[in-house]
């Protein structure tokens, strides 16, 4: 296990694609004990950029708590603990996630972490209740902070799984909540990528287009390959003929940049109401063609007004101050914190032993329970299905230094101004989940 100091981390990350990385001081004594965590996501392959966006997240994440001693635990218990993060290339691809997900188990992780692709995020949670069922002595519990199918806290929901991200149902609301005020849009085509969360993105798009927008017509219908269309011109040229006035999508990594840029070059004059249209290059692929038409949601942005948000902010971009590394998650942090409080208070409780060993089933029970606070953003799991309530925000993208708009992109010289927000309680769905707890 490579023992480094936080900035240290810096220089060899990219490097290491299944090395540990305990990120603490450097110590002449033997290190603390330690809590390992498994990110399994896709770090090579198309749509690497939003694996290693992800990884960047939970390194700063994880050093923040191990800058403040690590989670906090008795001197019963073997005293406090530091959190150790390993990356476990999954490729993008279900099968490699399950094989990383024995490597991680056999290396001694009992935290999973994962997001990008519901596909996988499923494959995952099947994979860990039937392991955790058959090994009780070595459970596993998975975080999740982006695969936003709403069956994995409905009718696939676990005790062993906590969504830490909206799920795509209470993304599509958000958008629905401007796109209804939007007058000017009667007609809007549907694309997204084909499994099971580009699926459910159109499928919820038109059942609530048909509530919010009776009067908006969908004159397009379409899902394509994942991770596997190299040029998006043909779809663009599709959706120009169409006449579409608005496009909605809920693609992500590169098949969201690269079809908003084919839409571009062929002078596609409609908005994008996206997912995930605030960062990893689609600011600068649109460039002047999307300002005040390209829309997103996301739990948090950079240019919410609050002195704690900006704060939260800069810390990040002085942790990162590259211009490509700049796609942070609020959710990501809230997620780390809200593990190091259930475990903290799982340990207060008797749930870690003096020989290291936690009681993940306590630590779960905590999770259910978790209430964390950063940035001036406030979370709560809700126990009756595990997932994540928090605020949403709408917004739109504008040229840096226009009003609301503080902080661009990327270095792109282009922001999002927040135009809508939406309170927890407003935002939150119900669940069909009926959970099983051991």
């Amino acid at each position: 296990m490579f023992i480094l100091s936080h900035w240290a981390l810096k220089s060899c990350a990219a490097a290491l694609c299944a090395a540990p990385l305990l990120l603490s001081t450097v110590r002449a004594e033997a290190p603390p004990a330690t809590i390992k965590l498994a990110l399994i996501e896709g770090l090579s392959g198309p749509n690497a950029n939003a694996g290693e966006a992800v990884f960047r997240n939970i390194v700063w994440a994880v050093e923040r708590v191990n800058a403040r001693g690590g989670v906090k635990l008795s001197a019963a218990a073997g005293g406090n603990q530091l959190l150790a993060l390993e990356r476990y290339d999954s490729k993008g691809q279900s099968e490699e996630a399950l094989s990383a997900l024995r490597s991680a188990i056999d290396n001694g992780a009992r935290i999973v972490l994962q997001g990008n692709s519901s596909a996988n995020a499923a494959a995952l949670i099947d994979a860990i209740n039937k392991h955790n069922e058959r090994d009780p002595a070595r459970r596993v519990i998975f975080l999740n902070y982006s695969a936003v199918d709403p069956s994995l806290t409905n009718e696939k929901c676990s005790f062993w799984h906590f969504r830490f991200d909206a799920h795509a149902d209470m993304r599509m609301a958000a958008l629905m909540d401007v796109m209804k005020d939007d007058k000017a849009i009667r007609s809007v085509y549907l694309i997204g990528q084909d499994y099971s969360f580009g699926q459910g993105v159109l499928r919820e798009a038109r059942r609530q287009l048909g509530l919010q927008r009776p009067d908006v017509q969908i004159v397009g219908d379409e899902l394509h390959p994942m991770a596997r269309v190299k040029d998006f011109l043909p779809y663009a040229t599709k959706i120009k003929a169409s006449g579409a006035q608005a496009v909605i999508t809920g693609n992500w990594g590169n098949d969201l940049t690269l079809l908003i840029k084919a839409a571009k070059d062929i002078g596609f004059e409609g908005k994008f109401y996206t997912f995930y249209g605030n960062a990893l290059g689609a600011q600068a692929a649109i460039g002047d063609a999307g300002i005040g038409k390209v829309v997103a949601v996301a739990e948090w942005l950079p240019n919410v007004q609050t002195p704690g948000s900006e704060g939260f902010y800069r810390s990040f971009r002085a942790r990162y101050p590259q211009p490509a590394d700049d796609y942070v998650h609020m959710r990501m942090q809230l997620m780390i914190e809200s593990l190091a409080q259930a475990v903290e208070t799982a340990g207060q409780r008797g749930a870690v032993t003096a020989n290291h060993a936690i009681d993940l089933v306590a630590v779960s029970a905590q999770l259910e329970r978790a209430n964390v606070t950063l940035g001036g953003q406030t979370g709560v799991m809700r126990a009756s299905d595990h997932q994540f309530q928090q605020p949403l925000v709408v917004g739109v993208m504008e040229r840096q230094g226009t009003p609301g708009v503080k902080f661009d992109v990327e270095g792109s010289g282009y922001g999002f101004r927040v135009i809508k927000t939406i309170a927890p309680a407003a935002a939150e769905q119900p669940t069909t989940c009926k959970m099983q707890r051991p």
